[in-house]
């Protein structure tokens, strides 16, 4: 990493518009996970920085930032978003070093991060309270408020999205927010603080004190002063910021796992679905929620959706973020460590096909293979259990009723995807899929900055993106004046 990547002080904590150090004066080590190499320093916030956050975003609410009008905030907000686009390529490039995936996905997480600051900032202004038909001598009416300060926990994966879809609907609503970054991957948020603060952004409505996620984030999520915590990540960490959440009676959204089927029918498309199949299950390495790794297939076409595949798993190829190939390293060690024990669970099942890793890379990199396994039970480890790599599974079904029991038979319910010409069969099943997101003759529906995202089960609870997304980061006041 050169100077000229770092416009800011990465080893700082970003509070009140300033760059301040960390007050135990510790530092993490970040590292590239393309070659292992050290990136730069890192702030290691503890409580006391924790509390310094809070402080002065509880300032904030009643000064500068909380006075300010809808419209105002807006403003703001759009001029976030095109700072943002002006600097798209130096963003993607830090979170290509920092992440680890390719250029083009980075770039295209700079482009949706602008796209989330323009939609909350013209939506600003545009989220109403209604009139209540009461009692005679009545006007009754509802005002929708911020909560105050709202605590952020993001993880390594999509920092650039998930500060877009979180900390841009908070502010838009009105809160003063804190942001913790993941210890693995926090130079965009850094960032994006540092944008903030050269588009107007009055101080203290946005901090950023990263550091790991058992001091930094643990403090964080049990803070008295926060008023709502939105996290994304694992199950096992959602469930700990729940609890200590639960201490101050504090509401929580959260976007969990997923372990997310897409559905071929006997009338499906395959050519149009192809790309679909593949791609939802190896963009960012696997390391995605949402990604799609069950493929249902109707055993009339079973066959050819596994050789069809296998032909595109054979032509992708892994290699640095830097080099742009198709799929870049995962984010760690101890990451690759837990793919691998996933492929080790699959030793009975047949592995249709596997990418290549460049003869480029660097020993010192987190590099797996992209691999398509057919022959597979829904019961198996690897038809159950998020892998959160790159490694897809393809699952025979017999009828609409087996893909169905197939499809909802893990513990999440995050996003499905349904493959048919059949206008009927999608409606039904559309229903009866227990699943946050459901898209019919496509996956993803290109991100979708305006539809609301979430899931059930272990996928977590609440609405990220879209309008939902302002309604949960506010709360409803209901008024009553009595006039005769």
């Amino acid at each position: 990493m050169n100077k000229n990547d770092l416009w800011f002080d990465a080893s700082c904590c970003f509070i009140a518009n300033q760059w301040l150090e960390p007050l135990s004066g510790e530092t993490l080590e970040l590292s590239n996970p393309s070659d292992g190499s050290l990136l730069c320093q890192i702030a290691r916030c503890k409580q006391a920085d924790v509390d310094r956050a809070v402080s002065t975003a509880q300032k904030a609410l009643g000064g500068e930032w909380g006075k300010l009008t809808a419209p105002e905030r807006g403003r703001i907000l759009y001029r976030m978003g095109q700072l943002v686009l002006e600097r798209a390529d130096q963003l993607a490039r830090l979170e290509a070093m920092d992440v680890g995936k390719p250029l083009k996905q980075a770039k295209a997480d700079a482009i949706a991060l602008a796209r989330y600051m323009e939609f909350y900032a013209g939506a600003c202004d545009k989220v109403h309270g209604s009139t209540i038909p009461y009692m005679d001598g009545y006007t009754v009416y509802t005002l929708r408020e911020p909560h105050g300060v709202t605590g952020h926990i993001v993880p390594w994966n999509y920092p650039m999205q998930i500060i877009g879809r979180s900390v841009g609907a908070a502010l838009a609503m009105g809160n003063a927010t804190v942001l913790k970054p993941a210890e693995e991957a926090c130079l965009t948020a850094l960032a994006f603080a540092d944008i903030a603060r050269e588009a107007g952004l009055p101080e203290g409505a946005l901090n950023v004190v990263p550091g790991l996620g058992a001091e930094a984030g643990a403090a964080l999520s049990s803070h008295a002063g926060v008023q709502h915590i939105s996290f994304t990540g694992s199950v096992t960490v959602g469930k700990l910021i729940q609890s200590a959440a639960a201490a101050n009676v504090v509401p929580v959204t959260l976007e969990l796992g997923g372990k997310s089927p897409q559905l071929v029918f006997e009338d499906a498309d395959i050519d149009v679905a192809l790309p679909f199949l593949v791609n939802a299950g190896i963009q960012n390495a696997g390391q995605t929620c949402s990604a799609s790794s069950r493929i249902l297939v109707h055993r009339t076409r079973y066959d050819e959706v596994v050789e069809k595949m296998a032909a595109s798993y054979s032509q992708l190829r892994v290699g640095a973020a830097l080099d742009d190939l198709d799929i870049g390293p995962l984010i760690s060690a101890r990451q690759k460590g837990i793919v691998n024990n996933f492929i080790d669970k699959a030793s009975d099942l047949h592995l249709a096909a596997q990418g290549s890793v460049s003869d480029e890379v660097n020993d010192g990199g987190h590099y797996v293979s992209p691999m398509l396994f057919s022959g597979v039970t829904p019961e198996h480890t690897l038809a159950q259990e998020e892998i959160f790599g790159p490694v897809q599974v393809v699952i025979g079904f017999d009828d609409e009723e087996h893909a169905v029991q197939i499809a909802n038979g893990t513990q999440y319910g995050l996003v499905a995807s349904i493959w048919s010409r059949d206008g009927a069969r999608q409606m039904r099943l559309a229903k009866r899929l227990r699943s946050g997101q459901v898209f019919i003759n496509n996956y993803g529906a290109g991100g979708g900055v305006e539809l609301p995202f979430g899931g059930s089960g272990l996928s977590g609870h609440g609405r990220e993106k879209g309008f939902e997304a302002l309604y949960g980061f506010s709360t409803l006041k209901t008024v009553a004046a009595k006039h005769d």
